[in-house]
């Protein structure tokens, strides 16, 4: 066994739902998905494929009726590039986590120094360690009082001292999981210009792109790098099918990446897994093609549970929480309880709530907890909170 993979840490969040395991009752806010199934047109897209006799491989990069789907929609978003530049730089994935660990090992070698803005989803940190590479993080910074507590903000002067001629890779998510926090497109431009100047890959995993409630997106989006950079920037960007259109299981992802790159990546993926299911691809195109209404509707939901679950948790004694602009998350700070993986468990087992451990997206977030308020019914969300005050006027 390699002494790196020994040292991983297990998943913080997985423990606590362990925690939950045979527990009746338990509102489970915990793991980054909607309790809402995928759209039946989806599924049935996928069990038209398998009974069509579909179960054999496709093509390393995806099935080009499904890269061209996404060439499509990312022209839409994107049009800076014709849908067919884009078909040229699209790598269908077994789910974003995979596209985000190919481009580490299409990027990483063991001893190459990454950067990594944080709190952020922990396989980002793990994943450039797997490959051997020394990894600094870039902490947010806490705005502590006024009417912007508890919002998270990027320290621009110290990410710019960060990243050097020595540095190989940037890994930023925004919108961010777990706090919300998105980049503008000047501190996308800015961060663009220097890694230039250094010559330093940016990965930016950019899967909640789609969910966004901000004011200042034109196009229904969050500001993503693709927006300021040109085909031959030093950029991978890394999506995902299972946020916007509700596949968390489906395990389908995707990469954008620069053209020359593009055939690489296709030798990783056989090394990899060879190809993504052909009748996850089928339901991918359908959803790319028919889908249109299906992330609208979702960001719309999102923002009424948002609207719901926010107000509440702000009225909550102890607690420091600010409007997420983006993502399904609120992250918010519980005064008094510093070792948040114990209070996690502790409120799963005595109040029957089931909350991510902020410890879990890195150390500058210890305190902090996670609630995705992506639920069907938001009369859930106000039980949870209940539950929370209830067992804070406990404790």
């Amino acid at each position: 066994m390699r002494a790196v993979v020994e040292s991983l840490e297990e998943s913080r969040i997985r423990e606590v739902a362990n925690e939950g395991l045979g527990r009746e009752g338990v509102l489970k806010f915990w793991f980054g998905e909607s309790d809402e199934v995928t759209p039946a047109f989806i599924r049935e897209a996928a069990i038209a494929s398998l009974q069509a006799g579909e179960t054999f491989y496709a093509h390393n990069l995806g099935l080009p009726e499904l890269r061209h789907a996404i060439a499509g929609y990312t022209h839409g978003l994107h049009p800076q590039q014709s849908t067919d530049q884009w078909f040229d730089r699209i790598a269908v994935t077994s789910g974003g986590v995979n596209g985000l660990m190919l481009a580490s090992q299409a990027l990483v070698e063991a001893g190459d120094e990454v950067v990594v803005v944080t709190p952020a989803w922990p396989n980002l940190v793990a994943q450039p360690q797997i490959m051997g590479a020394t990894v600094k993080t870039v902490p947010l910074k806490v705005v502590a009082q006024g009417a912007h507590a508890g919002a998270w903000t990027l320290d621009m002067d110290a990410l710019i001292a960060a990243i050097t001629p020595a540095t190989r890779l940037l890994i930023v998510n925004a919108p961010n999981n777990p706090t919300g926090w998105t980049l503008t497109r000047d501190e996308q431009a800015a961060i663009l210009a220097h890694c230039r100047r250094t010559g330093t890959w940016i990965l930016a995993d950019e899967v909640y792109e789609r969910l966004y409630f901000a004011g200042d997106s034109s196009h229904g989006a969050a500001p993503s790098f693709l927006d300021v950079a040109v085909p031959e920037d030093r950029l991978i960007v890394a999506h995902s099918f299972s946020k916007s259109f509700l596949m968390t299981g489906w395990r389908l992802g995707w990469l954008v990446l620069p053209k020359p790159l593009t055939h690489a990546v296709g030798k990783l993926i056989e090394f990899n897994t060879s190809c993504a299911p052909v009748f996850t691809q089928r339901a991918a195109v359908v959803a790319m093609e028919r889908g249109q209404d299906v992330t609208p509707a979702l960001v719309a939901h999102l923002r009424r549970c948002r609207d719901t679950l926010v107000p509440l948790l702000q009225a909550v004694p102890g607690v420091t929480l600010a409007e997420p602009r983006g993502g399904m998350y609120a992250f918010f700070h519980l005064a008094g309880q510093d070792d948040c993986l114990d209070t996690a468990k502790r409120l799963v087992r005595e109040a029957g709530l089931g909350l991510a451990p902020g410890s879990a997206f890195g150390p500058e977030a210890a305190g902090w907890l996670r609630w995705c308020f992506a639920s069907r019914d938001p009369q859930r969300l106000e039980e949870g909170v209940q539950r929370l005050a209830r067992w804070l006027a406990r404790a």
